[in-house]
């Protein structure tokens, strides 16, 4: 019998997700628990493996598309089933007599007729925009599954009606020499954008330098044994970071609304970068962990995360983040908090510096790392304090 394949609840709060590609086409077949398609929600974008083995006979969201939870997305049947039409079967799914076709494959769905109303194809969201925008329906080319009209569809016909490229006398009526173009933001360029803007908007941004000497660092990884050794610096500066959080609370502290919640532990939020834009998991506990098991928990985060692997229990309530664009060579930056977080660390390029050490000039392995926090919160006096504690710690100053 055919099984329906529901859009998943990728954590409690998450009410719709986004459908970002199919991995699998109509008549493919696929094996139970390999990957079917991708979402994008409010927390993850994650790979959503099939539920059972058989043939995708049927999509019922586009890409682009935007579905409430626990809607059906697909149909899945067995070879030679035929699957009926969408409009003629109920939930939960009903099994239906099988007719093999010439070729021995399943008999598919037929697209459906140009003359299907507009309306019936159309998600809440995809309804909403149209509606927000003044659009109608059917000036809109669907680039969805049978011509479905999707969230990207909306926003690119927008995006050429602004620009007037949907007027022959318009702006956009003639291509640039340069080949210039408009796309709509994807689901989570869109989010980070929203995020970012919302955080300047709620905290007193301010940020502080420290100059760090990673010499200490550098000299205990090539003298340990081969767990210490493989340890990258970025596991040494959480490890230090946490030390840090737990001698001055009030940086690992968030305000909500005129109150002051105060953490018992640090879940420390560690920034991935990804081709498609960037997240944050947690390692939950951190302050608990040794510096191999830092380690250990980086590698795994962010190698499931470049994977579409996390959970929304791993990108949930962390209360300070730090990130690295040290990694692409930016020798320092000015972060944006991590909302509602009220700090952030960046961490810059670990490089040979000329430094002054005992009035002569010498080369030693210095990083900037910049402290963004919340004056609302923080005073720069404990901003200074926290930093000067994690400097002292990676270069095993005495306290």
């Amino acid at each position: 019998m055919p099984t329906d394949v529901l859009m998943p609840q990728m954590g409690e709060s998450i009410a719709e997700g986004t459908i970002v590609r199919w991995v699998k086409q109509v008549g493919d077949s696929v094996e139970r628990d390999e990957p079917l398609f991708e979402i994008s929600t409010d927390k993850v974008d994650a790979e959503i493996p099939a539920p059972v083995a058989g043939v995708l006979a049927q999509i019922r969201a586009g890409v682009g598309e935007t579905v409430p939870v626990n809607s059906v997305v697909a149909v899945i049947g067995n070879q030679g089933e035929v699957i009926a039409p969408e409009s003629a079967r109920t939930a939960p799914a009903t099994s239906v007599a099988a007719t093999p076709t010439d070729s021995g494959g399943p008999t598919l769905e037929p697209p459906p007729s140009p003359s299907t109303p507009v309306s019936r194809r159309l998600s809440p969201l995809v309804r909403r925009l149209l509606a927000e925008h003044g659009i109608d329906a059917s000036r809109v080319s669907g680039t969805g599954e049978s011509g479905r009209v999707t969230r990207a569809d909306v926003l690119a016909h927008v995006a050429r009606r602004d620009t007037g490229a949907d007027d022959p006398d318009g702006p956009g009526a003639t291509v640039p020499a340069f080949g210039e173009r408009t796309e709509p933001l994807g689901v989570m360029r869109r989010r980070i954008a929203e995020r970012m803007v919302a955080s300047r908007r709620t905290a007193a941004h301010v940020h502080t330098v420290f100059d760090v000497d990673f010499s200490r660092v550098a000299a205990r990884r090539a003298t340990g044994d081969g767990a210490t050794r493989s340890v990258g610096y970025l596991a040494h500066i959480a490890k230090a970071v946490c030390g840090a959080l737990m001698a001055l609370p009030r940086v690992n502290a968030s305000l909500d609304g005129d109150r002051v919640l105060h953490r018992g532990r640090v879940d420390l939020g560690i920034a991935v970068a990804l081709e498609w834009g960037l997240i944050v998991p947690v390692i939950k506990a951190a302050d608990a962990l040794s510096v191999e098991e830092i380690d250990i928990a980086i590698t795994d985060l962010s190698t499931r995360a470049r994977a579409k692997q996390l959970s929304p229990d791993d990108v949930d309530g962390g209360t300070f983040t730090i990130t690295n664009p040290g990694m692409f060579g930016s020798v320092f930056g000015l972060p944006i908090i991590n909302q509602p977080q009220s700090a952030i660390l960046c961490v810059g390029v670990i490089e040979k510096r000329p430094v002054v050490v005992d009035d002569m000039v010498v080369a030693r392995l210095q990083s900037y790392l910049t402290l963004g926090f919340d004056h609302r919160l923080i005073d720069g006096a404990v901003a200074d304090r926290f930093m000067a504690h994690v400097r002292d710690t990676l270069e095993e100053r005495s306290s």
